[in-house]
């Protein structure tokens, strides 16, 4: 298994890798610029850069953990790109039907494909479905997550780079917001923060702040969680008013 850093999950598992890029928050893609520094090594599974390419060899991968996971599945990937066939991503399903000690943690910018493999695939509620959303131009995406058949649906709001106008969180079990890191990121503000937290108290939906992306970006500039030693440390730190949200979904 591949630990994560990814604040939010605890390994990663890649059945497929690569993507392209569909809209804003694709820009600056972190998977792009890993996949590109693993060519280089030569490491086989992104002999083709970030070309999709589909792994066969790791599927089972999860069938081997013995330990109860959160795993994310294709950090590097989309796994409803469209070029992904249909066959593989029910082959990945009966992998998640299997291993009923993991929750998987299914993210996708490609929501409206759910509906046309919904009668192929089995949604065991150990599998949760979240689309990430970047501005308001995509909050098509989180009314399409509203219909899917998964048990628990979460949004993902990073990198958030526009304010979200919308406010009806009813039928939503988790709410992630990051800013952009990295050397091109582009700006979060607090403003935009702030309201996705408040709707998410109206509709007690649990929320979870991962980070401001850029120190630059972070409104408090003694946030103590951007030093190393923090428990939550993060390079642009991640508390909100001196306080780090890092709330999961209730699964009782």
């Amino acid at each position: 298994m591949n630990r994560s850093n990814i604040e939010w999950t605890e390994v990663t598992w890649n059945p497929t890798t690569g993507c392209t890029k569909i809209s804003a928050g694709c820009k600056n893609c972190y998977a792009e610029r890993w996949a590109n520094m693993q060519y280089k090594r030569g490491i086989i599974q992104y002999r083709n850069n970030f070309e999709l390419t589909l792994s066969p060899s790791r599927l089972t991968d999860p069938l081997g953990w013995k330990k109860p996971q959160l795993v994310f599945v294709n950090s590097m990937s989309d796994l409803f790109h469209e070029r992904v066939p249909d066959s593989y991503i029910s082959a990945v399903f009966k992998i998640m039907n299997q291993a009923t000690i993991h929750t998987f943690q299914v993210l996708t910018k490609r929501i409206e494909r759910i509906r046309l493999l919904a009668g192929q695939l089995n949604w065991t509620e150990n599998i949760w479905l979240g689309v990430s959303v970047e501005s308001s131009e995509f909050i098509n995406r989180v009314e399409q997550l509203k219909q899917a058949p998964a048990k628990t649906k979460f949004i993902s709001f990073e990198p958030l780079i526009a304010p979200i106008i919308y406010s009806n969180y009813e039928g939503i079990d988790w709410v992630l917001v990051g800013g952009e890191s990295g050397g091109r990121a582009r700006k979060v503000e607090k403003e935009w923060v702030i309201s996705i937290q408040k709707n998410c108290k109206q509709y007690n939906v649990p929320f979870f702040f991962k980070q401001w992306g850029k120190r630059e970006f972070n409104p408090d500039i003694y946030d103590p969680s951007t030093h190393k030693d923090h428990p939550f440390y993060a390079k642009g730190g991640c508390m909100i008013d001196n306080k780090v949200y890092r709330a999961y979904p209730n699964q009782n």
